[in-house]
């Protein structure tokens, strides 16, 4: 099993010394995957082309040619672009898509020489923090069963959490990345907007989408990101900053570490077991060293409709291409263009992706954009400079990933609401394009809850130490 070596860099290090062999990995790694098909991770996994992934990778460690993760299986999220398997975005209006390219962080692995592994299941093209908005039905939680995995990376952060494979890759809106490792107990990390390229990701949202790693550890999700990092000449938004490699010190990095608690995400909505293990996490940095400072984002309580009216209104822009004439489902039932139009998109599409797509084309509607899309734009400006403005005091800010611990399965599907609320302390990251981490801090009544550190943009190498000294403390 994948779990004789539990971590990206252990497995990879145990295939480099001659412990397995790269095929041994993916058989047992696919024996897996088939004892726990229950749990609904995958929207595709080719057993054929993955045992082929692996005896490349074998022979590139018998030639010498092998790159860093070698070996090494990784599962993709299924709105992240690989050619010979389909990208469906967990939607029936992409059913049976292949892409003819791969994305940039696929080819990234490729070339490092890991071993691609199916297409994970996801809320339905990234909408949903839940993993139950997929139209291939409901992810479940391998760490806390009849609960949700969160979403909408959850089948990437299950896939860790069910030890089928180490690591995995998810995309980021809004903290669908960090939200779901946090309610399956892993550690789920979103880079600085830029930082990583996101050509071959489908978007959702384009000024708010970001791809990142999900690894049951710090120094695992720090080799991914290094891995898929850097500039990309096909992306035009992506960075040309160098990337900057971590330097992991465990429990000494707290040593003269500003780490600020944002007094306006200590609300009465946060569940006490979350708060007081956040409590307890800050004593124990502080008496490893740290400076504990008290900041403010004053704007926090914007947050939360200011990112849905933005990030709808990408959507309803991005998803516009999907009318069943040039990409996407076709309606079996002709009629006139616009029959075609609606029925292909009614069909294809769910009910929580429609429900952004009219409330984004809403926000951008005459009369309707100053009032909703241009003063959020505005807002969203503030929220970045209340980050501006607390970074100047501290180095990296801590604070709950998600204000209660995961929810039962199917307790909150008919209240959107009570959903998106679920999202408060982790779409600021998004809205103000800083690199922020999840990480476990352990359970309460046998639930995962974690603790998110932010840092500010381009600051991944600190955020990564920060992280791993919380991890050592832990």
């Amino acid at each position: 099993m994948v779990t004789e070596a539990r971590g990206v860099r252990a497995l990879r290090d145990q295939i480099r010394a001659g412990g397995r062999s790269a095929s041994d990995v993916a058989e047992e790694a696919l024996e897996r995957a088939e004892s726990l098909a229950s749990l609904n991770i995958f929207a595709s996994l080719d057993s054929a082309q993955v045992r082929a992934r692996a005896a490349a990778a074998d022979a590139a460690i018998a030639d010498g040619s092998a790159g860093p993760l070698a070996g090494v299986p990784i599962a993709i999220k299924d709105n992240i672009c690989t050619t010979g398997e389909t990208t469906t975005c967990a939607s029936r209006i992409l059913g049976g898509f292949e892409s003819i390219y791969d994305a940039f962080v696929v080819e990234r692995l490729r070339d490092a020489g890991a071993v691609l592994f199916g297409k994970t299941n996801m809320d339905e093209f990234a909408m949903g923090s839940s993993g139950e908005k997929s139209a291939l039905g409901v992810t479940a939680n391998p760490a806390a069963p009849g609960y949700v995995p969160g979403g909408s990376s959850s089948g990437s952060a299950a896939v860790v959490a069910a030890d089928i494979v180490p690591g995995a890759l998810g995309s980021d809106t809004g903290g669908s990345v960090r939200q779901p490792a946090a309610f399956c107990g892993v550690v789920g990390m979103k880079p600085t907007w830029g930082r990583v390229s996101r050509r071959g990701l489908i978007a959702y949202g384009s000024s708010l989408d970001q791809i990142g790693p999900l690894t049951h550890n710090v120094e695992d999700a720090a080799l991914l990101y290094s891995v898929i990092a850097g500039h990309d000449p096909g992306d035009a938004t992506s960075a040309r900053r160098p990337v900057e490699a971590p330097l992991l010190r465990g429990a000494d990095a707290a040593v003269g570490l500003r780490v600020g608690l944002p007094r306006e995400y200590a609300g009465a909505g946060v569940d006490p077991a979350v708060s007081g293990a956040l409590q307890t996490m800050a004593r124990r940095l502080e008496a490893a060293g740290a400076q504990i400072v008290d900041v403010s984002l004053p704007h926090t309580e914007a947050c939360v409709a200011t990112y849905y009216i933005i990030a709808t209104a990408e959507a309803s822009s991005n998803l516009a291409r999907f009318d069943g004439v040039r990409y996407g489902r076709r309606t079996e039932h002709a009629g006139d263009i616009d029959a075609i139009y609606a029925r292909s998109r009614s069909e294809g599409f769910g009910d929580e992706v429609i429900r952004r797509i009219l409330l984004g084309t809403f926000v951008l509607s005459s009369g309707y954009y100053d009032a909703y899309y241009e003063k959020a734009q505005r807002v969203r400006t503030l929220i970045r400079r209340d980050f501006d403005a607390a970074f100047e005091q501290c180095d990296v800010m801590l604070s709950p990933t998600s204000p209660t611990p995961p929810w039962r399965t199917g307790e909150r599907g008919d209240d959107p609401l009570a959903m998106y609320l679920a999202d408060i302390y982790t779409v600021s990251a998004n809205l103000s394009g800083v690199p922020a981490i999840s990480i476990p801090l352990g359970h309460s009544e046998a639930l995962p809850i974690a603790a998110q550190l932010m840092a500010p943009q381009f600051a991944e190498a600190r955020l990564f130490e920060a992280a791993h000294a919380c991890e050592a403390l832990r």
